[in-house]
């Protein structure tokens, strides 16, 4: 099955086109570019960098993709932006390619959906069926795991990561790591509980649900060490799948410091 490409647009004739893929009206494809199957343009895209989207991602108009880096130590290496398959990039939308000192990738995985104005900056790694909401933006060297929910207007500080399952309030600031299941909010965010309504949503069974929250009152309430609860948490609860991802994303520390409840 060929592909629909209109007359206005422009694609290098480098590019590497899928079957099935509709390119729509004054889009710009850059000669990397690869366009999975049935990969949809709307209008007025613009893609360029060595870029790769996979199968059935709809792109919708002026979003841009692929471009170089926002960072000043960006010096024109060939890094690349990967995007998985039946992702939703809505309108204004920016993903930006990898730099040398960030491992030369920037990848979403699959099934996301990233709402007008998103910002998804060099090196990011976000994971699968991930929502960014309305203007969220992903400072560089992002990792956000997967079914992770981020509102509209929310910021990430770069490095941080994000845990799975996680919940980013509206509008909120977040300068540390957030626990896998954590929902955290405020204009500097602080950790306010786990996400139970996506928790519920997907379908997690009750007896997780009440592990993850009694693991959580030990973990972020109880006394003593750090280092204790944690060995507590991991003797008592450390069989439930939920409450050992929580248990390594914190032996998984990164650069950042943990968010904590207020």
């Amino acid at each position: 099955m060929s592909a629909n490409i209109h007359p206005s647009a422009i694609v290098d004739p480098g590019a590497r086109i899928g079957a099935g893929v509709e390119i729509g009206p004054f889009c710009v494809v850059g000669p990397h570019v690869v366009l999975g199957d049935y990969v949809r343009l709307i209008s007025h895209v613009a893609i360029d960098g060595r870029t790769t989207i996979g199968e059935g991602t709809i792109v919708y108009p002026f979003a841009s993709l692929g471009h170089a880096p926002q960072d000043l130590k960006y010096k024109g290496e060939p890094s690349e932006l990967i995007i998985g398959r039946h992702n939703r990039i809505r309108e204004n939308v920016t993903m930006n390619t990898g730099t040398e000192g960030g491992g030369m990738v920037t990848r979403v995985g699959d099934g996301g959906l990233f709402m007008v104005g998103v910002h998804v900056g060099h090196d990011c790694i976000v994971g699968n069926n991930v929502i960014l909401a309305n203007n969220a933006t992903l400072g560089g060297h992002v990792v956000v795991g997967d079914h992770a929910v981020l509102g509209g207007l929310s910021a990430v500080h770069q490095f941080v990561r994000i845990g799975a399952h996680a919940m980013i309030g509206g509008m909120s600031g977040v300068e540390a790591d957030v626990i896998p299941y954590g929902l955290v909010k405020g204009d500097r965010a602080f950790l306010a509980g786990l996400n139970l309504v996506g928790l519920q949503r997907r379908g997690f069974a009750k007896e997780d649900i009440h592990a993850l929250r009694a693991a959580f009152r030990q973990l972020f309430e109880g006394e003593g060490k750090m280092a204790d609860r944690i060995a507590a948490v991991t003797a008592e609860a450390g069989g439930v799948q939920a409450v050992a991802d929580i248990l390594s994303f914190l032996a998984d520390r990164g650069s950042r410091a943990l968010t904590q409840p207020r």
